[in-house]
């Protein structure tokens, strides 16, 4: 066999190689779709709240009017899950801040956010 048959037998080697692995990328892809659909989804409803809180606002109205039993449980457990989550980012943002002290950081950075 010459050179440039040698060649092309290694390309059509190449290409089929090409050709499963690309199909076996795509399979792994495919079990990612339906997560990353659900991921897209949630994305796309914090955006729409945060563009419409009014709608946010209307529901909890319409609940405590329909439910107020229940409305109040919501509250509750709505600030204990806002003071949970105050308490653990403070905590955080004080070790950080820690931290940059115990490293010695000492610029603007570093004082703005402490």
């Amino acid at each position: 066999m010459n050179e440039s048959g040698e060649i092309r037998a290694e390309r059509e080697r190449l290409l089929a190689r090409a050709a499963v692995e690309r199909e076996h990328v795509s399979a792994q892809l495919r079990a990612w779709e339906a997560p990353l659909a659900l991921v897209d989804r949630s994305v796309a409803a914090v955006r729409c709240v945060r563009r419409h809180p009014e709608w946010l606002v209307a529901a909890a109205v319409v609940l405590a009017i329909l439910r107020p039993r229940r409305a109040l449980a919501w509250a509750r457990n709505g600030l204990l899950a806002w003071r949970a989550w105050r308490w653990v980012t403070s905590s955080r943002l004080g070790r950080a801040r820690e931290a940059l002290r115990a490293a010695g950081v000492t610029g603007s950075r570093a004082r703005a956010s402490g």
